[in-house]
């Protein structure tokens, strides 16, 4: 670990947004999800959501490659589980979804704590998810194509939700909880250390201005 490394990670860690995520509800296409999460790297999502298919299609998983390590991916067997959390958390549930309700995304407050639900490319979201969100959004379109492919279609409204956020000063100091900020910042600089630590049970040591060891 160099200075500038941890410098780097430390710089990132201190815009990661703790109120914005992703739920991706049935996104079965690996490359798809992979590019998701890498615009929740870019962005500065610090955690999305997903609700893999159980048929039809072979178990996503979270491989740790790339932007991977950096977006803690959680799994959730249906999406009532994780879309009570959110709400009692207080984060309003978008759903890129065409129905008569649906509004102008650019009409959001994305300054609001905010979850994004994504569904699966050509069937859409599950009518169930649809019923449970706060609000559906739509990205207006002027072409013959009736949608776009849900990677670029989150990428968009997750790029309007960083525009308004730097607007308002949401990345301009760490808005992680401390605790959280350093387990994390440890995981970050040193995965293998952090894996031995968890499975003998022990707490991560603590680095120094450095990002090395004061003690182990």
């Amino acid at each position: 670990m160099t200075p500038q490394r941890f410098a780097t990670l430390k710089k990132v860690l201190d815009q990661r947004q703790p109120d914005l995520t992703v739920v991706m509800d049935g996104v079965h296409k690996p490359h798809n999800f992979n590019a998701i999460i890498r615009t929740c790297d870019a962005v500065g999502v610090y955690e999305a959501h997903y609700v893999p298919v159980t048929e039809r299609y072979r178990e996503l998983t979270n491989t740790g490659k790339g932007s991977e390590k950096y977006v803690y991916a959680r799994r959730h067997n249906h999406f009532s589980e994780i879309g009570s959390v959110l709400k009692d958390r207080g984060y309003q549930l978008l759903a890129a979804h065409l129905s008569d309700e649906a509004v102008d995304f650019r009409a959001i407050d994305f300054t609001r704590p905010t979850a994004l639900v994504m569904g699966a490319e050509l069937e859409g979201l599950n009518p169930e998810t649809a019923k449970l969100v706060d609000q559906h959004v739509i990205i207006p379109m002027q072409g013959l194509v009736e949608s776009l492919n849900v990677s670029v279609a989150c990428a968009i409204m997750l790029y309007e939700a960083q525009r308004q956020r730097l607007a308002a000063g949401l990345y301009d100091q760490p808005r992680l909880a401390t605790e959280i900020y350093e387990k994390t910042l440890f995981e970050w600089c040193w995965p293998k250390v952090a894996e031995l630590c968890q499975q003998q049970g022990r707490d991560y040591p603590e680095l120094d201005d450095s990002g090395e060891f004061q003690s182990f």
